[in-house]
């Protein structure tokens, strides 16, 4: 049985963000999300899209000669073919990343994916999504990352890096400043201030083209 998913955009591009920022990558983003949070710079991935086989979209793939592909969304993982679709693109050779909210389970990720687990703080209007169950399946081939939307969501980001030890379960842990809430200097002060083991990553799409899609 031909198993399909429903896209958004694929498109080549710089990655923004995470461990591999500013590498050229191939972006698959799935149509539709579960979660409605404040900040969303995709809410144009919410509906419509276009139904495309896993053949169809491992083709597009293939066509731009890429080293990394970023799976996407929207939410990926509300897709359940989304699985599948990671899995044949390891397959397939690609350094391949996921990017997902974490409010879905992760258990199922192939785990040759790095996991790019975005925990909702409570600036994003949607903290009480999170799954905390998904940081048992993370590696270090993985990596957590927080959207900081004020001081408080910083103080809260530590908390949860303290307790649940995120800079031993994963590769990377990334703070990234809302996009026009939180002052990029003021985190990065923040950060050198109590010696954190995290990363500060600026998103690379927005200072170069101004977040529009297909970048």
């Amino acid at each position: 049985m031909q198993k399909n998913l429903r896209i958004t955009e694929i498109f080549y591009s710089l990655q923004g963000e995470t461990r591999t920022a500013g590498l050229p990558t191939v972006f698959v983003r799935l149509t539709g999300c579960p979660l409605r949070c404040q900040y969303c710079d995709t809410a144009y991935a919410f509906s419509g899209g276009e139904l495309m086989s896993l053949e169809a979209i491992l083709e597009r793939v293939a066509g731009y000669k890429p080293r990394y592909v970023c799976v996407t969304g929207g939410e990926p993982l509300a897709q359940p073919n989304c699985i599948d679709l990671l899995e044949r693109l390891c397959d397939g050779g690609y350094e391949v990343s996921l990017e997902t909210s974490g409010a879905l389970d992760v258990s199922a990720v192939d785990p040759r994916v790095s996991k790019v687990v975005d925990l909702k703080t409570p600036g994003s209007a949607e903290v009480a999504r999170n799954r905390y169950e998904n940081l048992n399946f993370l590696t270090v081939n993985d990596q957590v990352k927080f959207v900081i939307c004020s001081r408080e969501d910083y103080d809260w980001a530590v908390s949860k890096l303290i307790q649940y030890r995120l800079q031993e379960r994963a590769g990377e842990v990334l703070f990234s400043p809302s996009y026009q809430q939180v002052d990029v200097r003021a985190l990065a002060d923040w950060i050198v201030t109590d010696n954190l083991p995290v990363r500060l990553q600026m998103q690379l799409h927005k200072i170069f083209w101004n977040d529009e899609p297909g970048h």
